[in-house]
């Protein structure tokens, strides 16, 4: 286990729990790093070595190491859970089952932390920290939408005896758009579900924290923000809620392996559609050819990031690197021939950061993740939906809906395919259509919205975070003063 240095000895200490995948890991390193270079803190970022990858590695050997430390948690085993369980079951029971090493991690600390972060997953770790005599908060990388449905959910569940998906009305939530119950994250869609249970279990235990940090601004979802502080108004018990976010990455870490910025730097402005589905997600064979025919008839220049299909899980790559073998093995014969001069194909992975600040890009066909969709925020990139799995659906309703700088296309049923025809439809509306300038300028919009509340000073994120740290000094500053 990592020994902080002298250095970071001397600052106030945070630590930080994130649960396994890129996904999770990503926002809450990028915190670490804002919580070091701009409050002065030094963070030790606690992952579980269960999942690691090279890509994991690699994220955190990036870290500046004089005042973030990463510490990976001793493997806990999850061999008594059937091998095709849902990624959320696993991700729920190494949560469970992590506090005797999570005790042991606190107390190796030469430094006594001032504070504690957990993200979605790691509300029952609180009652642990509170035990050593730490204050436990819950970062929340998902959206302001996602969190109001997830401390609504154990009373939903009391109130509906229904399976979500059957509700032949949407659910309404204060300030929230309407969610029709197919639209919901994939472990609420029916209560049988393996991970159902466990979630309800978590997010009744949001209680316990002392508040809850969301990667999200105040422009981003402004009437769900006022829903939520009337509700701290009247609810007893109810943490305070602190937007702290975007939170993103710089991209400055990332590679170029594949050459893609080198082709985009030949593109016209605002001409090229990124396409890629996250670090997680996998289309099945069909949606996959159905892609390339729609790319292929839109027209447009595209650069994609492939992937191998999985016919069995939407989220196949989760916990994986992708691939790197030879795309035609999986794309409709002859596609690559025929669209040379249109678009580029990158295998397994791309430096989405850099591409999506790329000027030639000008669209991004997504998954919907709340990190891709703040990524293409801040840098003024309008979407196209193809959501995969966990609260995704959710996401692109908001975004569409809402927040208005996506168009989603509509699939032929409720978590089918999307067909070519919808696939080129959607891709010509958002590079070369009216609403797609309309969902353009919203986006920019949204770009100024987000610089403005990461400015120091004066910025909501930046004063909201302000605020945490110095409360947590101010109880280090007390624990020396009376130590």
């Amino acid at each position: 286990m990592a020994v902080e240095g002298n250095e970071s000895q001397r600052r106030p200490h945070v630590v930080l729990l994130s649960s396994p995948g890129m996904g999770h890991v990503i926002p809450l390193a990028d915190f670490a790093v804002r919580l070091a270079a701009a409050h002065g803190f030094s963070v030790t970022l606690l992952t579980f070595s269960n999942f690691d990858s090279p890509a994991h590695a690699a994220l955190l050997a990036s870290l500046p190491s004089d005042s973030v430390t990463s510490v990976s948690l001793p493997s806990i085993s999850l061999s008594d859970l059937p091998p095709d369980s849902p990624v959320d079951v696993h991700l729920c029971a190494l949560l469970d089952r992590c506090l005797p090493v999570l005790r042991d991690a606190f107390l190796s600390f030469q430094n006594p932390a001032a504070a504690f972060v957990c993200d979605l997953f790691g509300s029952n770790t609180l009652p642990l920290v509170r035990e050593l005599g730490v204050p436990g908060y819950i970062f929340f990388a998902p959206s302001l939408t996602m969190l109001t449905l997830g401390l609504h959910l154990p009373r939903l569940d009391e109130t509906i005896d229904v399976d979500f998906e059957d509700l032949p009305d949407p659910v309404r939530l204060p300030g929230c758009v309407a969610l029709r119950g197919t639209d919901l994250p994939d472990p609420f869609l029916k209560k049988s579900h393996p991970a159902y249970a466990p979630f309800v279990r978590i997010m009744s235990k949001y209680s316990d924290a002392a508040g809850i940090l969301v990667n999200s601004f105040e422009e981003m979802e402004p009437e769900v923000l006022k829903a939520i502080r009337e509700e701290e108004q009247v609810e007893a018990g109810r943490p305070p809620v602190h937007l702290v976010g975007p939170m993103v990455r710089s991209g400055s870490d990332e590679t170029d392996e594949s050459g893609c910025l080198e082709w985009l730097d030949r593109q016209p402005a605002d001409s090229v559609l990124f396409v890629s589905f996250g670090s997680g997600g996998s289309l099945s064979t069909e949606q996959m050819q159905e892609m390339a025919l729609g790319l292929e008839a839109s027209g447009q220049r595209f650069l994609w990031v492939v992937r191998r299909p999985s016919d069995k899980e939407k989220n196949a790559a989760f916990f994986t690197t992708g691939n790197k073998d030879d795309a035609s093995n999986y794309l409709p014969e002859g596609f690559l021939e025929r669209t040379k001069d249109l678009g580029r194909m990158v295998p397994s992975w791309a430096p989405q950061v850099s591409v999506l600040a790329h000027p030639a890009t000008g669209g991004f066909f997504s998954h919907c993740g709340w990190n891709s969709t703040l990524e293409s925020t801040v840098h003024g990139v309008p979407m196209i939906a193809h959501p995969l799995y966990a609260e995704q659906r959710l996401n692109a309703v908001l975004l569409a809906e809402a927040v208005g700088i996506t168009i989603r296309p509509r699939a032929r049923e409720p978590y089918g395919v999307v067909g070519r025809e919808e696939i080129a439809a959607a891709v010509k509306e958002l590079m070369q259509g009216e609403k797609g300038k309309a969902l353009r300028h919203r986006a920019k919009e949204l770009q100024e919205a987000a610089a403005r509340a990461l400015a120091q000073r004066d910025g909501s994120s930046y004063k909201a975070l302000q605020g945490l740290a110095n409360k947590w000094k101010e109880r280090a500053s007390r624990r020396v003063a009376n130590a």
